[in-house]
């Protein structure tokens, strides 16, 4: 799994759209902590998403051999 949050935090200048920028700050909103948040998912989901097309070739052998032969120590299995 990523590990992000013991990294140290960066400054750095966005763009935002005005009313949203102003709209969340009339709720109270930390848009650092929100954009760090969101972030941080979308660039797991991208990462995960890499990883899936990198070793989809693998996937698919594995998968393949699992739907022929069945699981490795399917016998042993008490549930």
């Amino acid at each position: 799994m990523l590990q992000f949050d013991k990294a140290p935090k960066k400054a750095t200048n966005l763009s935002l759209n005005a009313k949203v920028l102003e709209m969340a700050r009339e709720l109270g909103m930390n848009i650092s902590q929100t954009v760090d948040g969101l972030l941080t998912k979308e660039v797991e989901r991208r990462y995960w998403a890499q990883w899936n097309e990198r070793n989809k070739d693998a996937i698919d052998a594995y998968n393949a051999r699992i739907a022929k032969y069945g699981l490795p120590l399917a016998k042993y299995r008490t549930f």
